[in-house]
């Protein structure tokens, strides 16, 4: 796969009714559930909120920061529009709330380690919706906002770090499926001063992990494996297997033990 087939799969959605439909009717579709999740959904699930082009601010700020650990506090500024406040820390709360009871967005939490090899983690969670097709909807871009010359074999990115982040976030809903069928959680680690980040860690009931870095280049090179040989370095034999996924074509292991593993690759 190159790297526009996947922003084309971001695009698509993991719907199946919507999956195989054409592009276009395909995004009406995504834009009339969210639509459908704004006006109707929310009122049967008794949220009380009553301005619903506030809500809608919010979850577009919401996915703006998609595969981050931004505050609350910045998505909730982030939803002022023109001469609109910012919805009220309470009001943002209930947003929240609700759009997780709906299962509209799916935070990943912070990663608290039960034996405490590791001190002075964040506890922030990463922001995801559950589709990245869902968050690409909210922010009014389709699969041609992701890329610059998309009728060659060497697309590049668009949009600044948009297509990274949304490519965490297919990463992340992939191994998130897969690790719930085999019985373990998935979590991101990140230090309170910043210095380290793992995207995704993949921990078993006992305790011991799998770690997981998300790059959209289709190249590793020792410094993207930084924070992998970090963490190694702290647990042991706690952490079972270290891996870069990539938008590359070929899987190996590099000679300091960590795999390279193309996220097409990826299954139990």
């Amino acid at each position: 796969m190159t790297l526009a087939d996947y922003a084309a799969e971001i695009a698509r959605s993991g719907f199946p009714g919507i999956r195989p439909l054409d592009p276009m009717l395909r995004t009406d579709l995504l834009d009339g559930y969210l639509d459908r999740v704004a006006d109707y959904d929310l009122d049967e699930s008794g949220a009380g909120i009553r301005d619903r082009k506030a809500l809608r601010r919010w979850l577009t700020a919401y996915a703006a920061a998609t595969a981050t650990a931004t505050s609350f506090a910045t998505v909730r500024n982030a939803a002022a529009e023109g001469s609109n406040e910012p919805p009220s820390p309470p009001t943002a709360a209930a947003y929240r709330r609700a759009l997780e009871q709906l299962w509209l967005i799916e935070e990943l939490p912070a990663w608290l380690p039960t034996r405490n090899r590791l001190r002075r983690l964040a506890s922030a969670p990463k922001h995801h919706l559950t589709d990245p097709a869902l968050a690409l909807r909210c922010l009014g871009i389709d699969e041609s906002g992701l890329l610059e010359g998309r009728t060659t074999n060497h697309a590049l990115p668009r949009d600044g770090t948009l297509l990274g982040a949304m490519f965490e976030s297919l990463v992340a809903l992939s191994v998130r499926v897969y690790a719930q069928g085999n019985r373990t959680r998935v979590s991101h680690l990140r230090t309170h001063s910043g210095e380290h980040e793992v995207d995704l860690i993949v921990e078993r009931s006992d305790g011991r992990v799998v770690a997981l870095e998300v790059k959209l280049s289709a190249t590793v090179k020792d410094h993207d494996v930084r924070h992998l040989a970090w963490l190694a370095e702290r647990l042991g034999n706690e952490l079972l297997d270290a891996a870069i996924i990539t938008t590359g074509k070929e899987a190996y292991r590099r000679r300091d033990g960590i795999g390279v593993i193309p996220a097409a690759l990826l299954t139990t």
